[in-house]
């Protein structure tokens, strides 16, 4: 099926101006940063230090769903042609030069093409179909388990030390 002009400005203008994508293959859903280029999201992964996306492979489909930057509510979700590129390819290079510009925090960033090009996939989701109808309902789910938390128990002395600024403060 293809896409007709509206349906593949709605989805480029929606995926360009979005900073995430929710992404499904066969695992579960991922909120992975992209770039868009020539006509097609780009994601990378898959290494030491980058975003996972397991369940994703080369020649497979996968469900995109791009939100509101603003909002966080969809706009519009969509079937995808998954293909890996291979690394120093042209297509390549032209989407790592725009993903090396949206990496944020990289640790070695004056190494950090030639790490991607020898322990990351980079892959191209090319829009293949535009679901109308979005599904009703929230399609809200629990977060993945992972080793960073935000929320630990505090400290037994913490209280004492708070206390006990509160009253230098006064006295």
């Amino acid at each position: 099926m293809t896409l007709s002009a509206l349906q593949l400005a709605l989805v480029e203008e929606a995926t360009k101006k979005s900073g995430l994508i929710w992404v499904r293959g066969t695992g579960p859903d991922r909120a992975l940063w992209h770039a868009w280029v020539d006509g097609a999201a780009h994601v990378l992964g898959d290494g030491p230090g980058e975003q996972p996306f397991p369940g994703l492979a080369d020649g497979a489909t996968a469900e995109v769903t791009v939100r509101s930057k603003d909002k966080g509510g969809r706009l519009v979700a969509w079937t995808a042609k998954v293909s890996e590129l291979r690394p120093h390819g042209e297509e390549w290079e032209a989407a790592v030069a725009e993903l090396k510009g949206k990496r944020l925090n990289a640790p070695d960033s004056e190494e950090m093409t030639q790490r991607w090009a020898r322990e990351c996939r980079l892959l191209r989701l090319e829009p293949a179909e535009v679901h109308e109808a979005l599904p009703g309902g929230s399609l809200a789910a629990h977060p993945l388990p992972s080793p960073a938390v935000t929320r630990r128990p505090i400290p037994a002395g913490l209280p004492r030390l708070l206390l006990k600024r509160k009253k230098t403060a006064r006295g």
